[in-house]
């Protein structure tokens, strides 16, 4: 499938949607015997899986697929916008549940910079919508599950555990050059193409992050390199209020420094090694309120070590509107820290 999956890469990441091969129809799998123990991978599938789905896109020059979660008894539902986007304006999207029923669907809501879409399944009720959990309480070696339609295969479940937290994934751009970069979760559960947009859940079946990239080992890009035991995930805290505002038919916004940066180069006079390096602060914006000024050197907000500029990015991102936040920078040698309020997108996004 040319360009699938194509505004996901990360270095030699690719993930996403992927080509509906004659596979891709396989049953999903039938549970028999005993009920599953408490606190089990299989209790956790048996609970999950109603809610979670599989997403069929054709678009003009090509098709593919991804998965989805439930979020209303009604069909609305929660997926990345790269497996939407290749719909375009006049393509189609279908729903299959794990009843083995289908629907299709229309497109209520999508935000490029975090990656996510909410679309709307049309003429169905009674959906199992899932449980949605905390992503800021996941603690690293803690177990997790993913399920989703990894290279078409529906109702796919792995497990494995939190591999780190606050991981910076830089998967490119959108439209206006705003870099798409979350502070991922980084998970070892085997994770494929065709698992985007499907859940990454905890030993509650709570979702805790939307299964939205993975690193290869292919040197090729364009190929369907399978899972390493490197995958990532959006956590569900940081999008859920612009879930909530696709939902709502509301353009999504996004918490604002007002910096151009760059990472810290050899040539910078500054004995700091890691840090976002400020290029320019737009006037009036936060950064300039609180007095950061060109050729600073961003080393933390709040708690978070800021170690580039994708890591102040996606620091910034999982804030809101409004928040207040404690920036600490470094400028000639000299330490200084301020409280930032943060700016929005909303007027010019």
């Amino acid at each position: 499938g040319a360009g699938v999956g194509g505004s996901v890469l990360w270095n030699s990441t690719q993930d996403g949607t992927t080509t509906t091969a004659s596979s891709a129809n396989a049953s999903p799998a039938v549970h028999q015997g005993a009920a599953p123990a408490t606190g089990s991978v299989e209790q956790v599938a048996s609970a999950v899986l109603p809610s979670v789905v599989k997403i069929d896109v054709a678009g003009s020059t090509e098709a593919g697929s991804g998965s989805g979660i439930i979020l209303s008894s009604d069909g609305e539902i929660l997926t990345n916008n790269h497996v939407v986007e290749i719909a375009g304006d006049g393509g189609s999207i279908e729903v299959l549940f794990n009843d083995g029923s289908h629907a299709s669907a229309k497109v209520l809501g999508t935000d490029p910079l975090t990656d996510t879409a909410v679309i709307k399944a049309d003429g169905v009720s009674g959906l199992t919508p899932a449980t949605i959990g905390q992503s800021g309480q996941l603690r690293v070696g803690q177990q997790v599950v993913a399920i989703g339609s990894p290279f078409g295969l529906q109702s796919t479940v792995t497990s494995g555990i939190v591999s780190a937290l606050n991981r910076p994934v830089n998967v490119g751009q959108d439209n206006a050059g705003n870099a798409t970069v979350y502070p991922a979760i980084q998970t070892d559960a085997a994770i494929n193409p065709g698992n985007s947009g499907g859940p990454l859940v905890d030993m509650n079946g709570d979702v805790v992050g939307i299964n939205a990239s993975i690193r290869t080992a292919s040197s090729n890009t364009g190929s369907e390199s399978g899972s390493i035991g490197l995958g990532f995930s959006i956590p569900i805290d940081e999008v859920m209020p612009i879930v909530d505002q696709m939902v709502k038919g509301e353009t999504p916004t996004h918490a604002k420094m007002g910096v151009s940066i760059g990472n810290v180069t050899g040539g910078s006079t500054s004995l700091i090694e890691e840090g976002a390096e400020v290029g320019s602060v737009t006037p009036g914006s936060a950064a300039a309120k609180a007095g950061l000024q060109q050729g600073d050197i961003i080393t933390k907000v709040d708690d978070q070590q800021i170690t580039g500029a994708d890591s102040l990015i996606a620091t910034v991102r999982s804030y809101r509107p409004g928040d207040q936040v404690t920036v600490t920078w470094e400028r000639n040698g000299k330490e200084m820290t301020a409280t930032v309020t943060l700016g929005s997108d909303g007027a010019t996004s």
